[in-house]
């Protein structure tokens, strides 16, 4: 079974780590309902407070790019989550090497 694993670095606006955190468990739920996906992490740096590590499981590439991204519930994710970034973050996909 193939399984895709979305890596994104999460850089949060300074002094607004709590009010991600907060915002991400409301973000949690409408991901958790997607389409293809398998399920996620997100770890807080130790030598960078105010920046995040987001691990998300998925069963092909585009259940993500093209399921998740093209869906509505993706628009709610986006007005949660993203005024948090600065700056944006790359988003990379990965496929487990056998």
């Amino acid at each position: 079974m193939t399984v895709i694993l979305e890596h994104a670095i999460l850089n949060i606006k300074p002094g607004q780590s709590k009010a991600f955190e907060a915002a991400f468990k409301q973000a949690s739920v409408i991901i958790s309902g997607a389409p293809g996906y398998f399920g996620h992490e997100l770890h807080k740096c130790v030598e960078t407070p105010d920046r995040y590590l987001l691990l998300a499981w998925w069963d092909t590439l585009e259940s993500h790019t093209v399921g998740f991204r093209g869906s509505k519930e993706y628009q709610e994710w986006k007005r949660i989550l993203h005024p948090f970034y600065d700056p944006f973050p790359t988003v990379e996909h990965y496929d487990e090497v056998e």
